[in-house]
């Protein structure tokens, strides 16, 4: 009988007694170069593996590791 009285105690226990887990912090995935104005994307991007990417001489834009610059950037 007294089996049948812990199994609430030990569920309240299980239930209220865990530990708070927070969200690791999250980092932008680029970060401008210093004296570079951050320009947002102006369309969305064109699939898995794109980064919105700074570019010396183009400037702004989507680039991939493997395709180079979208729309011809090279």
């Amino acid at each position: 009988m007294k089996s049948l009285l812990l199994i609430p105690a030990l569920a309240a226990t299980f239930a209220l007694g865990g530990c708070v887990v927070t969200p690791p912090a999250v980092r932008p995935a680029y970060v401008a170069p210093p004296g570079v104005v951050y320009v947002e994307p102006t369309y969305a991007s064109p699939g898995p593996g794109w980064v919105w990417e700074y570019h010396s001489y183009y400037g702004w834009g989507w680039h991939h590791p493997h395709y180079g610059w979208h729309r011809g950037w090279r």
